[in-house]
């Protein structure tokens, strides 16, 4: 007997870029209310981007989840990006400013000509002994190594080394904390360049990352003497951010880009229903 399906709008939006097929993925989806964890798994799973954001209207605003094909993450940079385009391009067009109320707290979006700005908790790194195995996952020693409260930051000593490595993938996975981020100072163009690797949460490589540089920015910041910032997360994709410290927030300014925009059709569970 055929489950009861329910449709619901889904976009597909490339994040923290300004062409298509950069940046990073995410699709957003719309909802009534929040289902049953399981379902949004398997929704994420079978959209198989780097996150998956369900948006439910609470108000003037939106509750915002954020998941990997495989686990929820608390907090989500491009594809709250992603969703405060969605917000502001599709579902109310005109609406310059949205907060969405998320597991870091509420998050606030504003927009910019053909841009967003987005207002995250900081992440003040810490400098720590070299952790053990970390050297063998990345295959080459960090110059620095940090942690900002939910990743290891392993500064490099150059932007060829940052775009070069090539990491033991089942290594990563093994350390006690969810993801690595690799950095060094930029040149030329850009003030700092990075990667992000983050096994544990279902992601090899994650194309560009908001996360961290919430903490990048502050740690960046400092070292350079700079308020504002322009970073380059170095994947295959790439991606461009501009990070400025604001007290105890991160203003994280990107570009966005739609890809699809549809309907998606799943079971009909508690809070399911069509948006």
């Amino acid at each position: 007997m055929n489950c009861p399906v329910t449709s619901l709008p889904i976009y597909q939006v490339d994040a923290f870029t300004s062409r298509l097929f950069g940046g990073n993925p995410a699709a957003v989806i719309l909802m009534n209310t929040f289902p049953d964890d399981g379902l949004l798994r398997q929704i994420a799973a079978e959209n198989n981007v780097p996150e998956t954001a369900f948006l439910v209207p609470d108000g003037d605003n939106y509750r915002l989840r954020w998941f990997t094909p495989t686990v929820e993450v608390p907090l989500c940079g491009h594809a709250t990006l992603a969703s405060a385009a969605v917000v502001m391009e599709r579902l109310q067009p005109g609406r310059t400013m949205v907060t969405f109320d998320s597991a870091s707290g509420p998050l606030t979006v504003k927009r910019m000509g053909d841009r967003y700005v987005m207002n995250f908790p900081v992440r003040v790194p810490r400098s720590i002994p070299l952790p053990e195995g970390l050297t063998e996952a990345l295959g080459i020693e960090p110059v620095e190594t940090l942690d900002d409260g939910f990743n290891y930051i392993a500064v490099l000593q150059d932007t060829e080394a940052v775009r070069s490595l090539t990491p033991n993938i089942a290594a990563v996975a093994r350390l006690d904390r969810p993801g690595v981020v690799v950095t060094a100072q930029g040149d030329q163009r850009w003030d700092c360049v990075s990667r992000y690797f983050a096994p544990a949460k279902g992601i090899l490589e994650d194309p560009v990352t908001g996360g961290a540089h919430c903490g990048l920015a502050p740690y960046w910041s400092a070292r350079l003497g700079k308020r504002e910032l322009r970073a380059y997360q170095a994947s295959a994709r790439g991606g461009e951010l501009v990070c400025r410290v604001v007290g105890n927030r991160v203003e994280l300014e990107g570009a966005c880009v739609f890809y699809l925009e549809g309907k998606v059709a799943v079971p009909v569970d508690q809070g399911s229903e069509s948006a």
